[in-house]
């Protein structure tokens, strides 16, 4: 499996706030609802280096509590869904959330790790993607950029 990791982001809330709206995906309902005429999220995107139209793909997203699909485009759809919670408050104050694919044209899974800082919170996303060789070499950049930019998209969202 190949791995791909987010640069370490930093979200100025508790972990235990983070912790609460990221392992109930339910809770980011209205963020994704409101993603696409957010100008200040558009604003806070462009500031970090990033193109706020990776904000469309959020045109059909379907939630529930544990799982998240998406209309990917080229990819189809992508299903995500949480097979492990690790809440701060009983694990030594470290949080994480892990996803597995439950559709996707890779096998693949994900975790957030969450850790407290100095300011808040520290937020590390890691994916690790069956791919073939061919599929790395093709996806291999895609994934490692996208990863960090769900990263930033999930740092700048309001936990408060």
């Amino acid at each position: 499996m190949s791995q791909y990791e987010s640069q370490i982001k930093q979200i100025a809330a508790p972990i235990e706030a983070v912790y609460a709206k990221l392992s109930n995906l339910e809770n980011l309902r209205p963020v994704i609802e409101n993603a696409q005429n957010n100008d200040t999220l558009r604003q806070k995107i462009e500031e970090a280096g990033q193109d706020p139209s990776y904000l469309n793909m959020l045109k059909n997203v379907t939630l529930t509590a544990d799982s998240i699909s998406l209309d990917t485009g080229m990819m189809g759809t992508l299903a995500l869904d949480i097979v492990n919670r690790e809440d701060p408050s009983v694990n030594s104050g470290k949080g994480t959330i892990k996803f597995q694919t439950s559709q996707s044209p890779i096998d693949a899974n994900m975790w957030i790790q969450l850790l407290p800082g100095e300011l808040g919170t520290r937020m590390k996303l890691t994916l690790k993607a069956d791919l073939n060789p061919m599929l790395k070499m093709m996806l291999g950049n895609k994934l490692e950029a996208g990863i960090d930019k769900f990263a930033d998209m999930l740092s700048m969202i309001p936990y408060a």
